[in-house]
């Protein structure tokens, strides 16, 4: 019985070793003439600063650490470009503080949401023939601000910083993966 059971297993690991699946994030559904990508730095449409030198080195880390493509900042040469714009960038707070101070609530934000829109286009060669394009890509990400002045640290960087993993990462798997 135990015999019959242990061969039924191998059977069923057998028959189910070639099915089809893979490891995820492996993939691409690029071109293989594509060997080279460039990533020159996005537009930026907003008053924040240097939020596009943050997002153009998210997406180049990300698309090193995939290993498959060489990544140059000057279209002149690559296979394909990888460029993209900031459209808009909000800063909202969520929580307030409901502290008394004699007779009176502070009332200040002590948890703000920043959201990022982004729009994206992978093109390749001389005539642009469009890979991938999404003008409308949505980040968010939330800091909290210290009611204690003695001590306070702007944890809005920060979060800019976690946002451009974020965007990098969901950039690049839609563009290689196709998602």
């Amino acid at each position: 019985m135990v015999r019959r059971s242990f061969l039924l297993m191998a059977l069923a690991a057998v028959a189910t070793a070639g099915c089809g699946y893979r490891v995820a994030g492996r993939a691409t559904h690029l071109p293989a003439s594509v060997k080279t990508i460039a990533v020159p730095a996005l537009e930026n449409r907003t008053s924040q600063y240097r939020i596009e030198q943050r997002l153009t080195e998210a997406l180049v880390r990300e698309l090193l650490a995939r290993g498959k493509y060489r990544v140059v900042a000057n279209p002149a040469g690559a296979d394909a470009t990888l460029r993209g714009t900031v459209t808009s960038i909000e800063t909202t707070p969520l929580l307030f503080d409901t502290t008394t101070q004699g007779t009176t609530t502070t009332g200040r934000a002590t948890l703000m949401l920043v959201t990022v829109h982004c729009a994206v286009v992978l093109e390749e060669g001389e005539k642009k023939t469009v890979l991938y394009k999404n003008d409308n890509l949505l980040f968010r990400n939330e800091y909290e601000i210290s009611t204690d002045v003695s001590s306070f640290f702007a944890e809005q960087n920060p979060a800019l910083d976690r946002l451009a993993r974020d965007f990098a990462k969901q950039v690049v798997s839609a563009v290689l993966e196709g998602f």
